[in-house]
Parts: C-alpha cells; sequence; structure tokens
C-alpha cells in the first residue's frame, strides 16, 4: 500500500491511501474530526440580546444585530416601500410587480400590509414555478441525455412538474426529500420523485453497460453527497477524500442504497424514475481505485460516518417491489436530528433570498469550505424548519419578513457600514441582485404584455438564432409549431444539456452535467450585446412601443412614465424624465417615426442596471 499526500500537511491536506482493500485499510473518524463546523452536533442557540430592539422583527434580526453592534453599527433604514415590493415579488415568484400592486402596497406598508403581501406570494402558482429553478440545478435537470447524441428524454418533464407542484402545495421539506430518494418504495404513486435519482447525463450507447452502470451509479451517489449534505463526496470514488473525513469505503457504502437498480440496455435509455430489480438486494462491491473492472471487498448500505457519530450499518425492510434500502437512506437523511442535512438546506435558502450563503459554498460544508459568517444563526435556521413542520414556504417567510430582508441596498455616501463591513459580510444592508436568465426572460415577456401563464407539459422549444441553429445536428433544432407556446414562463423551455438557450447560458445558467448549488454571476460584454441587438429583445420592445402609443400616450412624459412602470415597477424619477424626453426628442428627429424612437427608448431602459437587478 503506498500513501500520497495532496497538497501540504500544513494547509490540512489528508494523506490518500492508494490500497488494494479500501475497507480494511480505512482511517477511523476522530472526535477531531466532528469538531468540523458542519459536523458537529446540532443544538439550538438562543438569540442573542440587543440594544436596537426597535429594528427586530424577528429572531434573525437578533442575530445579525448583535453582530453589527459589536462594531459599533445597526441595520440599515428600510427600502422603501416601491423598492421592497418589487424586491420581494420577485423573490418569491420571479416576476414584476404591477402597477396598481405598487401603488396598494405604497398606500399601505404597515406591516401587516407586507405580510399579507408575503402571504399571497407564497399561495401564488407563480411561487413554485421560480423557486423550482433552484432546485432543478441542484437535481442537474435537463430534458436530453447529453454526451454525443443528446437523445430527448420524453418524460423527464414530468418530474419538473412535480418539483413545481410540490412546492406550491408546501409538501413537508423532509417528506420532499424522501419522495425523492423513494418514492417508488414509499408510494406507488409518486414514483416520478426519483427523477430526481435518474435526472443526470448518461451515455446510452456505450459499449460497455457495466462502464455505463458504473458511471450512472457514481453520478447518483455523488448527487445525492451534495444535494442532500453540501458534502464532495464524489472525491472519494477513487480514493480517499483529500481533506474531509470521507473515505473511499464511504463512497460504496453510500453507493449501495442504489446498488439494486435495474439492468442496463444497451441503446436503451433510463426509465423517467428509478427502477429496481426487485426486492433482492444487489451486492456491493467497492471499485478499487474507482476502476469498474477491478471490483474489491464487499460492503453494508450505510452513511458517511463523520455524518452520524453513532453510525451503525443501515435497518433495511424490503419490500415485495423493492430492496427497500433508499428508503432506509431518505429516512435516515431527513431526519431532524440530522444537523448537517439541515445546515445545508437552511443554507441554500438564505442564499436565495440574501445573495449569498450564510456559508459562502453552499455545495461544499466541508472542511475547504467557506465557513459561516454567522454560525449561530445558521444552527439557529437550521433547528427551526423541523419547529415549523418542515414548511419550506415558512421558512422563506420568516426570512422575507425580517427587518434584515428589508434593509435598502443603497445608504449614503460616507456611512460607517462602507468601511467598518466593506463587502457585507455582516448583513449591514441589502445586497444587489441581478435577475437570472430565466427570469429577465420571464420579465421582458411580462413587460411587454405576451407572458403566458399557462402551466405544466412537455417542454416548449424555442426558435434559436441562425447562427446557433447551424451548429445542431438535423432534428435537434425543432421548434414547437403553436407560437403561442413560446411566451410561457422559462422554467417550461425545453431544457437540452448541450445547448442551452442563448439568453440563459449568456446570463449564467448551469450545464446540468453536475448539481449545481451556487450559480456563477458573471459580467459580460456579451449580456449587454445580447439585451441590445437579439430578435427576441427588438421585437419585444418594439411590441411594448406598439401597446403604450396605443395606450393613447403620445406625451413624451407620459410614455417616459408608462415605460418605467411596465419596465421598472415604479414611477419615473426626476432625472429619468428628463432624461426620457431628451432623448425622445432627439430619437425622433433621427428616426422621424415616434414608434421607432419610443421602441428605441424601451431598450435602453432593458439595458439598464435598474431593469436587470434588484435592490
Amino acid at each position: 500500500m503506498g500513501v500520497l499526500w495532496v497538497g501540504t500537511p500544513e494547509l490540512g491536506a489528508r494523506a490518500i491511501k492508494a490500497s488494494s482493500d479500501p475497507v480494511r485499510d480505512e482511517a477511523p473518524v476522530t472526535d477531531k474530526d466532528r469538531e468540523h463546523w458542519a459536523f458537529r452536533l446540532l443544538v439550538r442557540p438562543e438569540p442573542p440580546v440587543v440594544k436596537h430592539t426597535d429594528q427586530v422583527h424577528n429572531a434573525i434580526d437578533r442575530f445579525i444585530l448583535a453582530r453589527l453592534e459589536d462594531k459599533g453599527l445597526a441595520l440599515s433604514p428600510a427600502a422603501d416601500p416601491a423598492t421592497l415590493i418589487r424586491r420581494v415579488t420577485f423573490d418569491l415568484t420571479g416576476l414584476p410587480a404591477t402597477k396598481e400592486e405598487v401603488a396598494a402596497f405604497q398606500a399601505d406598508s404597515s406591516d401587516q400590509a407586507y405580510e399579507a403581501l408575503v402571504d399571497r406570494l407564497l399561495a401564488s402558482q407563480r411561487h413554485g414555478e421560480h423557486a423550482a429553478q433552484g432546485w432543478l440545478d441542484l437535481a442537474r435537470f435537463a430534458e436530453t441525455d447529453g454526451f454525443e447524441h443528446d437523445l430527448d428524454r420524453k418524460q423527464s418533464w414530468r418530474y419538473r412538474d412535480w418539483v413545481i407542484s410540490a412546492i406550491n402545495r408546501d409538501v413537508p421539506y423532509d417528506e420532499f426529500v424522501r419522495l425523492q430518494i423513494a418514492g417508488d418504495e414509499l408510494t406507488e404513486d409518486q414514483a416520478i420523485a426519483t427523477g430526481f435519482l435518474v435526472a443526470g447525463p448518461d451515455m446510452p450507447d456505450i459499449n460497455s453497460q457495466d462502464e455505463r452502470r458504473h458511471v450512472v451509479l457514481n453520478e447518483i451517489t455523488t448527487t445525492v453527497g451534495a444535494a442532500f449534505l453540501g458534502l464532495t463526496i464524489g472525491c472519494a470514488q477513487c480514493h480517499d477524500h483529500p481533506y474531509d473525513p470521507l473515505s473511499q469505503a464511504d463512497f460504496y457504502r453510500l453507493r449501495a442504497f442504489f446498488e439494486n437498480i435495474a439492468d442496463f440496455q444497451r441503446d436503451k435509455q433510463l426509465p423517467p424514475g428509478m427502477v429496481e430489480r426487485g426486492p433482492q438486494g444487489q451486492t456491493a462491491l467497492v471499485s478499487i481505485r474507482g476502476d469498474f473492472r477491478r471490483l474489491g471487498p464487499s460492503v453494508a448500505p450505510a452513511w458517511p460516518r463523520v455524518a452520524d457519530a453513532q453510525s451503525a450499518a443501515a435497518v433495511i425492510s424490503p419490500t415485495q417491489r423493492s430492496s427497500g434500502r433508499r428508503s432506509a437512506l431518505a429516512t435516515w437523511v431527513a431526519r431532524p436530528e440530522n444537523g448537517l442535512f439541515l445546515r445545508t438546506t437552511v443554507n441554500r435558502v438564505w442564499q436565495e433570498h440574501f445573495g449569498r450563503a450564510l456559508a459562502g459554498s453552499p455545495g461544499d460544508l466541508g472542511t475547504q469550505g467557506e465557513a459561516p459568517t454567522h454560525l449561530e444563526l445558521l444552527d439557529w435556521l437550521a433547528s427551526e424548519l423541523p419547529r415549523q413542520q418542515w414548511s419550506m414556504k415558512s421558512l422563506r417567510k420568516l426570512m422575507v419578513m425580517s427587518a434584515t430582508y428589508r434593509q435598502a441596498s443603497v445608504v449614503p455616501a460616507g456611512s460607517a457600514c462602507l468601511t467598518v463591513d466593506s463587502a457585507n459580510l455582516d448583513y449591514s444592508r441589502m445586497n444587489r441582485r441581478r435577475l437570472s436568465g430565466e427570469a429577465l426572460r420571464d420579465f421582458l415577456l411580462s413587460a411587454g404584455g405576451r407572458l403566458s401563464l399557462k402551466q405544466g407539459g412537455p417542454g416548449v422549444r424555442l426558435p434559436m438564432p441562425p447562427e446557433v441553429t447551424v451548429t445542431i445536428p438535423k432534428g435537434k433544432a425543432s421548434v414547437t409549431e403553436d407560437v403561442a407556446e413560446h411566451d410561457r414562463r422559462s422554467i417550461y423551455v425545453f431544457a437540452r444539456r448541450n445547448l442551452r438557450y442563448p439568453l440563459f447560458e449568456i446570463f449564467d445558467r448551469p450545464d446540468a452535467l453536475a448539481s449545481c448549488a451556487r450559480r456563477e454571476v458573471s459580467t459580460t460584454a456579451p449580456q449587454s450585446l445580447m439585451l441590445m441587438n437579439s430578435a427576441f429583445s427588438l421585437e419585444l420592445v418594439k411590441g411594448l412601443a406598439r401597446q403604450i402609443l396605443a395606450a393613447g400616450q403620445s406625451d413624451h412624459d407620459a410614455i417616459v412614465e408608462a415605460v418605467s412602470w411596465r419596465c421598472l415597477s415604479r414611477a419615473a424619477s426626476p432625472a429619468e424624465r428628463a432624461l426620457g424626453r431628451e432623448f425622445l426628442n432627439r430619437q425622433t428627429a433621427v428616426t422621424e417615426s415616434l414608434e421607432e424612437a419610443v421602441s428605441d427608448y424601451c431598450l435602453a431602459v432593458i439595458n439598464s442596471s435598474a431593469f436587470c437587478y434588484v435592490d
């Protein structure tokens, strides 16, 4: 047996064991290993006492204020009503607030009115359509196989629709997770939920079906570890993890829960949900150095040892249909004592509403991930979710009702928080966040009065630009014939693994080749070029201009005001009105057409930061 160091001992790297028997040579998990914050037993902390009690709306504010007060700071003033309703409406539905909704909230922005607004947004069917996208990123969901042929998966949309429905019904989160691991074992009518397990890329035409099976099972195991435990356990499929206390045997014990997957057949795609061979469990063997041709000792199904100090072999109860292994794993994962699972969950939800996770690497809570800025708050939220009957809507409401969430993002120059908390790691103000590509497309359709709110069904295939179409093999560039379908929400756009819709790709949609807990947010010139020059943008702004003029608005001030409400969800500021008048005067003289001038003005507005960002 040889030993290879990855990195240096000074940097905390571990010795990788290159062993012919990863079980026999497995290193024990020590108490020191479990001292890492993510592996500790979950203990509910008491919200701290603070001085600025007038700024406290709920316990979240106490944890945030305690840190701020230690640095001589307090929360920033609340955002104005128009900014706040735009923020929370996008956050909870992915769509803009209407002029009527903004006006009503501006007339009464009391705590009671704000709570009623939050409740209404969470009860909307639009909420599930928006929140589902983050989960589909985690599930590496697409409607094709990937790789060279990228074959369509004709039934995969059913899993997407199940996720949307489950979120809208506020299925308790522990049940939501259990069903995606073992829905077919737990109840006959929830098998589609296990589409989570088989949503990853696959190569049905590979010569060796044994190799295909090995790759798929490893990918499932890696995704389960990342999505539910926040661990990069996939690093241990060939050797012991170089940094975290995860052995190669740990990896294959976790994989053993899925080992009973039905046999693979050449050129036959996987079904849209998990299918097992039957109640007789398949023997699970370690692959030496990750090589499917070099099988080592057998392992029993078990969860990672570091995630459970009292870890024992899983208690398996076979059913008439399946081995019962996954239901045992599902029960262990989604239990209220599983601190690693709960921390992983609430950390991601916090990221969705505040623009940054409390632990900044939500896909890696291991020793090389970023430590949480507010560990006690993270643990309090983790312990709170089961207390809220596992309701994700209640958890989201708790976050957006906090004074921390309601802060303004823009503070006066010279404010102490800009120097003391320059990176806003202490949440002394709200983070500005750019809309995702999906939200930008939905916003454009909404502003243009074209957005279709039809729900569910197979993915909509949108027209692609000619320069993209010529690169697609024949038969892959088909477009949905009913043009009314083209205006549906982005969640329903056909998700091809090898070719993302250009607007989504350029605004950082993940490639669905692996689970994604945090999207990158890039700033590139092609993003502006896409919004400025694409056929989609030009078509939208021309339609918007025609609608505004058809409504009888020909006065330049009225046009500027109408565009502001449609594109920014608020009234135009005095400076914007002055600039808008000047722009329309000059552009009308150049184009000799008011409609073209208004189109150009709309195009300028949708390319502004005010359109693309939420304060």
